[in-house]
């Protein structure tokens, strides 16, 4: 089962999120990716690529979401590719082909990995020095805001913080420098989500508008053999942006030792991240993460897992009394 942050209802509890593991990059540079070509397709196949990176910009911006952007191609990128086709009534396949690839407009050199200098702002921001495993460590913060610079500025362009590192390696993380980040547009605003789908083995989570055309889709961590995700049609009930996170073991998991409840502070790293999105089937929802690179690659508590960007904009997107059907 998953959590009811606090700001929702006290006295519910959450679910736990793994820890990623590191991947070495591939040396690509700005014009690589904007300049990109479908020919390069053969590439994009053997490790991160600037194809495969120039694509998952654009899907990202075409509002079908493959997650964190890195620049290697798999289930996700496949995923977000079917829902791009299905956008656009396009045969649904998930292959990048010369149509979907004019249509995403992948013909054309766009700016898609551009330069940003870091503000004051940026650099100013109270990072903290790491978060602990320990819930009851974790509870004592008053915060639980990025851990660095690099984390923060990759999650906002949606970009994987190895990619993020591999890209600005070598450049002095402070106010005035200029870095390569994801161009990633504006997150999209208009047009109300009337139903959303969330499909346990495709781990991914549809929303569809009042005349039944999908206007999103995320990739998504759905529930785990051990801890399932429930069944059948439920609702939006209530959303809560930068919740803070209640543990309670007797009616969750246990972590180690602990067996008190803990309420732990708001923040990108709270457990459930920056969103929760409240179901009616009680101690269930939607919600963001505080790893991202590892969405649809480990289970979730019986809770809808997405990126905190995709979260933060599926809640702009729905109200309560939203439809969410659970399927196989």
């Amino acid at each position: 089962m998953g959590p009811f942050p606090k700001t929702l209802m006290t006295g519910l509890m959450a679910i736990s999120c793994a820890w990623p593991t590191a991947i070495m990059a591939a040396e690509i540079t700005k014009d690589d990716v904007n300049k990109a070509a479908l020919g390069d397709r053969a590439e994009a196949t053997d490790g991160r690529s600037a194809l495969m990176l120039k694509t998952q910009i654009l899907l990202d911006r075409a509002d079908a979401s493959p997650g964190v952007i890195d620049g290697y191609a798999g289930e996700n990128v496949t995923k977000a590719l079917s829902a791009f086709e299905e956008m656009h009534d396009l045969t649904v396949d998930g292959e990048l082909d010369e149509e979907v690839w004019k249509m995403l407009g992948g013909e054309e050199e766009a700016d898609l990995l551009v330069d940003y200098t870091i503000t004051a702002e940026d650099a100013g921001q109270d990072f903290i020095d790491e978060i602990p495993d320990d819930y009851v460590k974790r509870a004592e913060l008053d915060a639980l805001g990025f851990t660095s610079i690099e984390e923060m500025l990759a999650e906002r362009h949606h970009m994987d913080i190895e990619l993020f590192k591999a890209l600005n390696e070598g450049r002095d993380m402070s106010e005035g420098t200029t870095i390569l980040v994801a161009d990633i547009g504006a997150p999209r605003t208009d047009g109300a989500v009337a139903r959303i789908e969330a499909h346990k083995q495709k781990a991914q989570l549809l929303a569809y508008d009042a005349d039944d055309r999908l206007i999103v889709a995320y990739p998504a961590t759905i529930g785990s053999e051990e801890n399932p995700s429930p069944t059948g049609t439920h609702e939006v009930t209530a959303i809560a942006v930068d919740p803070t996170y209640t543990y309670r073991p007797s009616k969750n998991f246990q972590q180690g030792d602990n067996d008190e409840k803990l309420v732990l502070a708001a923040g990108p790293n709270n457990p459930v991240g920056n969103v929760w999105i409240d179901l009616s089937e009680p101690t269930y929802g939607i919600h963001g993460t505080a790893e991202p690179s590892e969405i649809d690659k480990t289970a979730s508590h019986g809770c809808v897992r997405l990126t905190n960007w995709d979260a933060l904009e599926l809640a702009k997107l729905v109200d309560p009394g939203v439809e969410v059907k659970f399927l196989n």
